[in-house]
C-alpha cells in the first residue's frame, strides 16, 4: 500500500455504518483503493445490494476523500460482499455490541440526531428548535431532548410550560400540534424553576438524560432533536453510549475561532463512532433595511468547517432581530412565514431528504441478515424450509 493510499484509509475511518456503529474501515467495507496522481478509486462493500444507506455511505466516501486537497477525481465502486466477509461483519457487530447498550423508549425507527456546538452563544438550541418545528412543518412527529441539563431553553422557545405528568412510571412529553405534525418536548425546565441553578455533575447529569431516554413515552417519533450541551463532555460521552445510532449536526458561526472549536465537538463524536450528518452556519450575514448585506462575523466558517469535516454542509441561517425575538415571545420563526421560516424548512428539506432521510434502518445490514438466517435454521429444524418458504 502506497503512502496516499494508506492516508485516504485513514480518512475514511471517519466514515460510520449509522446501524453497526463502527467505520466502514474497521468493518472490512472498503477491500480496495487505488491512487493514481490525483485520482482515487475506492472499492466499497455492502453487506446487501439494496440496502437503503447505500447512496448515504457512498456520499460520506466522497465527502471525506474530496476533502482532501491533493484528490483531483473520485471514482466510488460498489460492490456486494461474499459470504464470508458478510460473517466478518456479523462478528465484529456482535463484539462491538458487548457492552450492550440499555434499551431505551426511542423506537428504532426514529432518526436520532444531536445538535451540537464547540462552545456556547452560537444559538444551538435556537437552531435545535427551528429544525424541530419545520421538520413538523413537514407532517412528521419530531421528539425534542433538552439535554442541555445546566442552562435548559428549549421550553421558553417554545412557550411551553408546565408540569410532567407520569404514566406507569413514566414520563410524558409535553405536546405541541405543528401545522399537521407534532413536536413532543422534555426538559429539565419542566421540572425545575426557570431560574433555578442545576448543579449536577458527572453521573448524575447522565442519569438524568438516562431517565429522559429510557423512562419516558416518547411513542412513535420520526425524529428525535436532542440539544446538547456546549463542549465535549460528560453529557456527549453519555449519549454516545447510551444510544450508538445518534448522528450529529455540528452548529458553528462564521469566524474562524468558532469553526475551530466546533470542529472538537465533531472529533468527539467520531471518536465515540458517532456519525456527523453536517454543518449548520447560524449568525450568516445581516441584510439591513435598504437591502445591503454585512458579514459582520465575517463569511465562509460554516463552508470551511464542513469541508474540512468532510459533510455537506446543510444551511446558513442569517442574523436577524426577528429570530431573538420569537425565541423571546415563544413563537418560533419557522412556524410563520418570510424569510426566516423559508431558511428553516429548506434546512428542514435538506435533513429529511438529503442528509438523514427516513429509512428503514433496521432493515439493512446485519440484522437482515440475521433474520434471514435464523429463518433459515427455523426451517432446517422444522423440515419446511425450501422455496417459497416465509420469512419472518
Amino acid at each position: 500500500m502506497t503512502i496516499r493510499e494508506d492516508e485516504v484509509r485513514q480518512r475514511l475511518r471517519t466514515v460510520i455504518d449509522p446501524e453497526l456503529g463502527d467505520t466502514i474501515v474497521d468493518l472490512g467495507m472498503v477491500p480496495s483503493i487505488t491512487v493514481t496522481g490525483g485520482d482515487v478509486v475506492v472499492d466499497v462493500a455492502l453487506t446487501i445490494a439494496a440496502c437503503p444507506l447505500r447512496t448515504q455511505i457512498e456520499q460520506d466516501v466522497r465527502g471525506q476523500v474530496e476533502a482532501m486537497d491533493w484528490v483531483e477525481r473520485v471514482e466510488i465502486r460498489i460492490a456486494t460482499m461474499d459470504a464470508e466477509a458478510r460473517a466478518a461483519v456479523m462478528a465484529r457487530a456482535r463484539w462491538k455490541a458487548r457492552d450492550d447498550a440499555p434499551e431505551t423508549a426511542v423506537p428504532l425507527s426514529t432518526r436520532v440526531l444531536a445538535v451540537a456546538s464547540g462552545k456556547g452563544g452560537v444559538g444551538k438550541s435556537s437552531v435545535t428548535v427551528n429544525l424541530a418545528v419545520a421538520l413538523a412543518h413537514r407532517g412528521l412527529t419530531v421528539g425534542i431532548l433538552d439535554a442541555d441539563i445546566w442552562g435548559f431553553s428549549v421550553p421558553r422557545l417554545l412557550g411551553m410550560e408546565g408540569g410532567v405528568e407520569a404514566r406507569q412510571g413514566k414520563m410524558v412529553p409535553l405536546e405541541q400540534k405543528v401545522g399537521t405534525g407534532l413536536v413532543r418536548v422534555l426538559s429539565m425546565g419542566f421540572l425545575a424553576g426557570e431560574e433555578q441553578a442545576i448543579m449536577w455533575r458527572g453521573l448524575v447529569l447522565n442519569r438524568a438524560v438516562q431517565q429522559f431516554l429510557q423512562d419516558a413515552h416518547w411513542g412513535d417519533l420520526d425524529y428525535l432533536l436532542i440539544d446538547l450541551p456546549p463542549g465535549t463532555g460528560d453529557v456527549q460521552m453519555g449519549l454516545a453510549r447510551l444510544l450508538p445510532r445518534t448522528e450529529m449536526l455540528v452548529v458553528t458561526t462564521p469566524p474562524v475561532a468558532a469553526q475551530k472549536v466546533a470542529a472538537r465537538a465533531a472529533d468527539m463524536a467520531r471518536k465515540g463512532y458517532l456519525r456527523v450528518a453536517g454543518v449548520i452556519e447560524n449568525m450568516s450575514d445581516f441584510t439591513c433595511e435598504h437591502g445591503t448585506r454585512y458579514a459582520l462575523f465575517g463569511r465562509g466558517g460554516g463552508q470551511r468547517l464542513a469541508r474540512s469535516l468532510g459533510v455537506p454542509l446543510i444551511g446558513s441561517i442569517p442574523l436577524h432581530p426577528d429570530l431573538a425575538a420569537a425565541g423571546d415571545a415563544g413563537t418560533p420563526v419557522a412556524g410563520g412565514t418570510g424569510e426566516l421560516a423559508a431558511v428553516f424548512a429548506e434546512v428542514a428539506r435538506v435533513v429529511a431528504e438529503e442528509v438523514a432521510p427516513l429509512v428503514e434502518a433496521q432493515d439493512c445490514t446485519a440484522r437482515l441478515i440475521e433474520r434471514v438466517e435464523a429463518a433459515v435454521a427455523e426451517g432446517v429444524a422444522t423440515g419446511t424450509a425450501g422455496e417459497g418458504a416465509p420469512l419472518p
